[in-house]
């Protein structure tokens, strides 16, 4: 065994050698594998999310410059990282790693949901087992070529070995200035604006994601990347100009109508479907039938009240609705983040479960899916609910329909929690049944049809949970919403058969809501006219007679002022600066708008800020 190990320690030691040979024999093959590197690795993770070579031909022939600023940086990454690390074979290898993992990623993620990869996905990294069970992952023989291509590169690199004769003392400096300088250019505005721009890189606002992908087909992916990357730093949230308390006390300055509970105080029940959307709005051009798929639906509609919500998101980032339902605040007034749970300080939230909690109602959240998955057990534990619920903590026996628990299990969840409580009992549940993949069903090519038979499925477990609320002999309000329409693969999907684009596609963020209650209920002040999902909570409030402190009814009155405030629905709306400020106060600030939760979260707030 003994001689074995020296036979392979000579074996190494003699193809070393030769490699140090190649270092001093071929100067010019080493000097065009270095030279030629950059210019090699763009080309190879464009061509991977392009599929196919003629596609990426055609791109760098119309836009030239693009792909030279793209050169241009990956230079600057490659050459910084050769003068660090001496030996090109490293840095061959750490560049060639992280440039064709971003360009796999790309090509599943708007392979799976028609959206393209930009930098703050990559906060989702820690849930990367969540996010393959969304994912069509699909390994095909082009992938295969182009990651064998990128591996004889790095082989050849290895194998002829060139290398910098340079001290370190010498190198750190070039080497810090070329990676620093790339840096820059993506993170100072005042840098990165006039590099684009003479690169003629897209720069357009695109507030909606058909805007976004636009962007995509004009600037490419790595262009692309880093542009987004820019828009993302330079649109961080900042501090309102007026916020201060004297500008909160006088948005908040308003006459309160008296309002308190008629008899008992019922049960609020928030649903916020997953995924769920009606497509019958498509059904000419989508030559569907769905009118027996929304029969549940329907039914439940005719015994109570049938609206329309304006959801600030589309195809994904669940999240974003949550927030808004779960906060009564707009994600607009945060600069749209896609995960805007980020955003919050790590304290007792003034949400409106915390609202319910103050009016002596016990509250929870369900979740049948991963408590790691967005953070939520972390970030939720500070929203005022007793309870947090997610698949491992169901009391319930859990079913499955097809990827994830069934409606129906969350449906007996939440009967059982209703029947358990004594308190009157404020519930959110994101369900998660209706979540992609949509490649189940007798034709898994079929998104559309699996995707409807799914709904159908939702619709009708949704009639009979309510058929049930009908025998409790307690009062009870039920809300369903979806939280955004279903995300379908990237190419030749419905939405493509739809025409949609940045210019047409506010109908996709347009969602029928349901309010419907197990007694007598008055509906005559529900809003006839479409409205932002996070006036919901207020929307609830009114009609279940809850009270109000100046917070809520500024709220009210801001949803007959203003009653859309989404950029992604109505890209040229403008900023309104009492959501903005009131939003600020309860999610970064002093929480000086709230006058109706505990005295124990506004000390939190304190401390926070403190801090």
């Amino acid at each position: 065994m003994k001689e074995k190990i020296l036979k392979i320690g000579r074996a190494f030691k003699k193809f070393n050698k030769k490699r140090d040979e190649n270092s001093q024999i071929f100067k010019l093959t080493n000097i065009l594998l270095t030279v030629l590197f950059p210019v090699f690795i763009v080309c190879m993770a464009e061509i991977n999310q392009d599929k196919y070579p003629s596609k990426f031909i055609l791109f760098c022939a119309s836009r030239p410059t693009v792909m030279i600023f793209n050169i241009f940086i990956a230079s600057l990454i490659f050459y910084g990282l050769l003068l660090l690390f001496k030996k090109a074979w490293r840095a061959v290898l750490i560049q060639s790693l992280a440039y064709m993992a971003l360009s796999i990623t790309e090509l599943f993620k708007f392979g799976t949901n028609g959206n393209h990869l930009i930098m703050t996905d990559m906060k989702l990294v820690k849930s990367v087992k969540s996010l393959t069970s969304f994912a069509y992952i699909k390994i095909t023989p082009m992938l295969i070529t182009y990651v064998i291509i990128v591996f004889i590169y790095f082989a050849v690199v290895f194998w002829f070995n060139p290398k910098i004769k340079i001290s370190i003392a010498k190198r750190i400096a070039p080497a810090l200035g070329c990676l620093a300088a790339c840096v820059c250019i993506i993170t100072v505005p005042a840098i990165s604006t006039p590099v684009y721009s003479l690169f003629d890189v897209d720069q357009t606002v695109a507030n909606n994601t058909f805007k976004l992908n636009e962007k995509f087909e004009n600037n490419g992916f790595l262009s692309f990347f880093c542009q987004t990357a820019s828009e993302n730093l330079a649109n961080q949230l900042e501090p309102p100009e007026n916020y201060n308390d004297s500008t909160i006390s006088e948005i908040i300055d308003v006459d309160v109508e008296d309002k308190s509970f008629s008899g008992k105080k019922p049960n609020v029940i928030m649903i916020m479907s997953e995924s769920f959307a009606d497509f019958r709005r498509f059904e000419d051009k989508l030559n569907l039938n769905a009118d027996d798929t929304y029969k549940g639906f329907d039914n439940v509609a005719e015994q109570g009240f049938k609206g329309n919500a304006i959801v600030p998101t589309y195809a994904s980032w669940t999240v974003r609705t949550e927030f808004e339902l779960n906060f009564g605040l707009p994600v607009r007034s945060l600069n749209d983040p896609n995960m805007p749970q980020r955003v919050l300080l790590d304290r007792a939230q003034p949400t409106i479960a915390s609202y319910y909690k103050s009016w002596g109602y016990s509250t929870a959240y369900v979740h049948p899916f991963m408590s790691s998955f967005y953070s939520r057990s972390r970030v939720y534990a500070n929203f005022g609910f007793d309870k947090l619920i997610f698949d491992e903590d169901f009391t319930v026996p859990l079913n499955y329909y097809g990827t994830y628990v069934e409606d129906k299990t969350v449906f007996n969840q939440i009967e059982k929690l209703i029947k358990e409580t004594d308190q009157p009992l404020f519930l959110h549940t994101t369900t998660m049944q209706n979540h992609q993949p949509y490649d189940q069903g007798e034709n898994p090519e079929d998104e559309i049809g699996n995707y409807l038979q799914w709904i159908g499925h939702s619709c009708d477990d949704f009639e009979v949970f309510i058929n049930d609320l009908k025998k409790l002999d307690e009062p009870t309000v039920v809300f369903l919403v979806g939280d955004h329409y279903p995300s379908l693969k990237g190419e030749n999907s419905v939405y493509d058969q739809l025409g949609m684009n940045g210019d047409n596609c506010s109908v996709l963020y347009e969602q029928p809501y349901i309010l419907w209650s197990n007694y007598e209920l008055d509906y005559s002040k529900m809003p006839e006219e479409a409205i932002s999902t996070f006036y919901m909570p207020y929307v609830i409030m009114e009609a279940i007679d809850a009270p109000r402190d100046e917070f809520i009814q500024t709220m009210m009155d801001k949803m007959a002022e203003t009653p859309v405030y989404s950029t992604n629905y109505d890209p040229n709306v403008g900023r309104d600066n009492d959501l903005d400020v009131l939003t600020y106060d309860r999610i970064l600030g002093d929480i000086v708008s709230s006058n109706a939760i505990p005295e124990n979260l506004l000390e939190t707030a304190e401390e926070a800020q403190d801090d």
